[in-house]
């Protein structure tokens, strides 16, 4: 089995990280790709929205896709989980005989401050997506370099709570939750 995990807070989830899903699934020779949420980024302090309305999110936006699983792991482990222990998991869970690992080019330079990272490029093949025009530098391992032509964050929907950037399927619930936000 070839397998893909795509990690990441989706905090809010936005329509880039349902393009690299699709994206991945075209460019990628895999048989499943694995969406974590996480409970709670290991570089940060808290989250805009509760992990478990962000797996129920991703779970609504895929549930259609048969080659993708929206995984509950890090989000039932109630706290931060390094991306090594994800890894782990998923391979003595599925045994694959090649395991990708999707970031974000703006992950590129801090992953050696990741946990046990050494142990981390010996389980995966990295694939790096960046936006266009975003220029990829990188001396720290070699990678699989996707661009995609989308011009949007989480970090700036979480401060523009602009909806146009969130997949139609899941509008609704985002924008309900970000209504009681603003009348509190």
């Amino acid at each position: 089995m070839r397998l893909a995990i795509f990690g990441g807070s989706f905090d809010p989830l936005h329509i880039g990280h349902e393009t690299i899903a699709y994206k991945a699934l075209d460019v990628l020779d895999i048989d499943k790709l694995i969406v974590v949420p996480t409970y709670l980024n290991p570089f940060k302090k808290d989250f805009m929205f509760d992990p478990k309305f962000r797996f129920k999110l991703l779970h609504e936006l895929f549930r259609d896709q048969k080659k993708i699983k929206i995984s509950s792991y890090e989000v039932e482990q109630n706290k931060a989980v390094p991306s090594v222990e994800t890894v782990e998991y998923f391979t003595q869970h599925f045994k694959p005989e090649k395991l990708y690992f999707i970031i974000g080019a703006d992950n590129l330079q801090g992953l050696p401050k990741w946990d046990n990272f050494e142990r981390l490029k010996e389980l995966v093949t990295f694939v790096v997506f960046h936006r266009k025009g975003y220029e990829v530098k990188n001396d720290i391992i070699p990678f699989i370099d996707i661009e995609l032509d989308l011009p949007i964050s989480s970090s700036q929907l979480r401060e523009s709570k602009d909806l146009t950037y969130i997949p139609k399927k899941i509008q609704k619930k985002v924008q309900d939750i970000w209504r009681k936000e603003s009348k509190t």
